[in-house]
């Protein structure tokens, strides 16, 4: 069979399991990741290739009390059934906005000035929750391949031929554009609900009201005016987030 055939065939298929996986998910049913061309493995080397690839660029916090700090909190949630088992890693860097980000694979990286503008431990975890519901529902792979359909065949039609390289370098070979920037992009409002209830799960499943997840993003909302909070923008509010928690 040739190589045209292989991708028209590899199409069909990725087109299908696209559509299956749109499907409305009704109230109640458990939250799964969504369609996504990436396996857990290749999420965890897409992950830490491009956590190697920011700490090259940010100002990490050298007070290791208060990474240690973030760290125990990370993994208290981390081992929560529903966080998955995925190698989290957590770091904090020096950046007064109240902002967090995730990468596919586990590594999460915060903004010092969460911890100003925290009213509480709850609220700091709450965050944490946040982001590690995106790692587990994989919304970073999921959301680029679906940003990324027309190249999708090419993907896995690669890795069948045996593309060599780094995840990140064969996504960029086939012309898939997977870079750092790419992985952190701005969340949909269902991810972020998705991510909200995940989130809440995990909480609770560690002992913390995942009532303060909603209260603090309440807060910078009603905080941010016109100007949303770094948090907001990166984040978009979903809606009602008490009542989602």
């Amino acid at each position: 069979m040739s190589v045209n055939a292989i991708f028209k065939k590899l199409a069909l298929v990725a087109l299908a399991l696209l559509h299956f996986s749109c499907a409305t998910r009704e109230p109640g049913d458990p939250i799964t990741p969504e369609y996504n061309v990436y396996s857990k493995e290749q999420d965890i080397e897409l992950g830490r290739e491009a956590a190697a690839e920011i700490r090259k660029q940010v100002d990490i916090v050298q007070n290791e009390e208060l990474q240690r700090y973030v760290r125990d909190l990370g993994a208290r949630l981390a081992g929560q059934p529903q966080a998955g088992d995925y190698p989290y890693e957590f770091t904090l860097i020096n950046e007064d906005s109240s902002n967090a980000f995730a990468l596919p694979g586990g590594p999460i990286f915060l903004h010092s000035g969460l911890l100003d503008h925290a009213d509480n431990e709850g609220q700091l975890v709450g965050v944490l929750a946040h982001e590690i519901s995106h790692v587990v529902l994989r919304h970073g792979t999921s959301q680029a391949s679906r940003a990324q359909m027309v190249q999708l065949p090419a993907v896995i039609a690669g890795a069948v031929l045996g593309q060599q390289g780094s995840v990140l370098a064969q996504a960029g070979q086939i012309g898939l554009g997977l870079g750092v920037n790419t992985l952190i992009m701005k969340y949909s409002r269902s991810a972020e609900k998705e991510a909200d209830a995940q989130g809440a799960h995990i909480m609770a499943g560690a002992g913390f009201n995942p009532i303060e997840m909603a209260t603090f993003f309440q807060k910078l909302e009603a905080q941010g005016g016109a100007r949303p909070p770094a948090l907001l923008s990166s984040h978009p509010g979903p809606g009602n987030r008490v009542r989602l928690v």
